[in-house]
């Protein structure tokens, strides 16, 4: 099996996964296993990703319902 890098296979436990697929004859082989970035930086820009997914989804749905109700036809606007 060829992975880029290690994190992209399996965020954690890689050493149970490494040895069941030894177990099963398949070898792992990591392509650029050596750039590795900090583990708590690694984690604040997972967590600033999901941060700004969240916000994106909020924002956008009451932007979305906000555009809708100009007070058109109501006589307010």
């Amino acid at each position: 099996m060829v992975v880029e890098y290690e994190d992209r296979l399996a965020r954690f436990g890689l050493g149970y996964l490494r040895a069941f697929l030894q177990a099963l004859g398949v070898e792992l082989v990591v392509l650029n296993g050596k750039e590795r970035k900090e583990l708590k930086e690694e984690l604040a820009e997972d967590l600033v990703a999901i941060v700004a997914s969240f916000a994106a989804r909020i924002y956008g749905k009451r932007g979305g319902s906000w555009k809708g109700d100009s007070g058109e036809g109501t006589g307010q606007g």
